[in-house]
């Protein structure tokens, strides 16, 4: 996307003032991924609040990929994907469900931004379903963002009767990654993905607090 094609591993803010130490080991985890890939071809399920740099490393670690070893990726939004996949559906429109599939099972590596943001539905989650287990069968690398947490559905309201993670303090509307995709799909993308947390405040918020100055 325009808004992120400048984004790179180089220039990914570990530095700002009151960033989480999370966002340094999140980079390093990024630059690891680039430099073992292809050897070690599991995906990175970056996950955490809104604003932390998700996007932005996953962006980073594409045109490393593309530019420093060649390899074919594609950058897909998950609420784009599934709204071309429902306009698909409509008569006058020529383009199939599968032709707009197509290369989202086909690329060697697929970023799939904001997994989770489509309110849940038997459709959405047959859809996940499809793409997700598409690209395990077939040992395809995905590298997926998230602002919900890594927990199964219903936990995040559990926890609010102790003791809380800095990520479910700061979870999207109380709902967790497991109640957004299901139990069964959030599994297989831990066989998938190494997990990795970014924590912190907005870094859109800082910045242009910090530009008001």
């Amino acid at each position: 996307p325009a808004r992120y094609e400048h984004c790179t591993l180089s220039d990914f803010e570990t530095g700002f003032a009151g960033t989480h130490r999370s966002l340094a080991a999140a980079r390093l985890a990024a630059g690891r991924f680039v430099e073992e890939y292809p050897l070690e071809k599991t995906g990175l399920l970056l996950t955490g609040p809104v604003g932390t740099g998700k996007t932005h490393l996953a962006v980073g670690i594409v045109q490393e990929l593309i530019r420093g070893k060649g390899v074919p990726c594609l950058f897909c939004d998950y609420r784009e994907l599934l709204k071309e996949i429902q306009n698909s559906y409509n008569p006058s429109v020529q383009t199939t469900e599968l032709e707009i599939l197509r290369p989202v099972f086909d690329a060697e590596v697929l970023v799939l931004d904001e997994l989770g943001a489509v309110k849940p539905s038997e459709w959405v989650w047959d859809t996940v379903s499809h793409i997700l287990n598409s690209r395990y069968n077939e040992k395809k690398t995905t590298i997926i963002t998230t602002n919900y947490p890594n927990m199964p559905p219903g936990e995040l309201q559990a926890a609010r009767g102790g003791s809380r993670s800095e990520a479910a303090r700061n979870a999207v509307r109380g709902e967790t990654l497991g109640d957004r995709i299901t139990e069964r799909m959030r599994s297989r993308l831990l066989e998938m993905c190494r997990v990795v947390q970014l924590d912190g405040a907005d870094f859109r918020q800082k910045v242009q607090s910090a530009n008001f100055r």
